[in-house]
């Protein structure tokens, strides 16, 4: 079966995609989205990503990578290499990968798809998306204009392209 590895990120304009350890902008089809994106699979993320969400999602696996040996936190389980984290991961068909930055750094060279949420305008952050290179296509985009205090957005596919 092939397993396959999926960053999901929501990224701004200037490329930040965090302040404070919180999303600078609160885009609710964004959420639903990501709900959609990571039911029933394994996500995995750094130690500040998990300490960020307002509990254990359920119906997920959360696996936290971190240096930090010592590291626990009910419901969610700790890896310590990304090796480890994708051993933990299992056979699920699909893994999700949902931040933050150092994480996509890592596991940016074994993805093959990227779901991004495309935040139309510049925040202001402390927490940047790593540059995404010419190895990735575009398969699926859907714009949405900004609505009140939502700002316009786009979710998009990225496909690693063939080798």
């Amino acid at each position: 079966m092939a397993q396959h590895l999926v960053l999901i990120a929501a990224r701004a304009d200037n490329g930040v995609i965090g302040r404070d350890d919180a999303l600078p902008w609160r885009i609710p089809a964004d959420l639903r989205r990501f709900k959609a994106l990571t039911m029933g699979k394994p996500m995995i993320m750094g130690r500040k990503t998990f300490a960020s969400l307002p509990g254990l999602l359920p119906g997920r696996r959360h696996i936290v990578l971190t240096r930090d040996g010592g590291w626990t936190a009910p419901g969610a389980e700790r890896a310590g290499s990304i090796e480890e984290a994708l051993r933990l991961a299992g056979e699920a068909s699909e893994i999700t990968v949902i931040g933050g930055a150092e994480i996509y750094a890592l596991f940016l060279s074994l993805a093959d798809r990227i779901e991004l949420t495309e935040v139309h305008g510049e925040f202001a952050g402390d927490a940047f998306m790593p540059p995404l290179g010419t190895e990735w296509q575009e398969s699926l985009r859907e714009d949405h204009p900004a609505l009140g205090d939502v700002p316009a957005h786009s979710f998009v596919t990225l496909e690693r392209k063939p080798q």
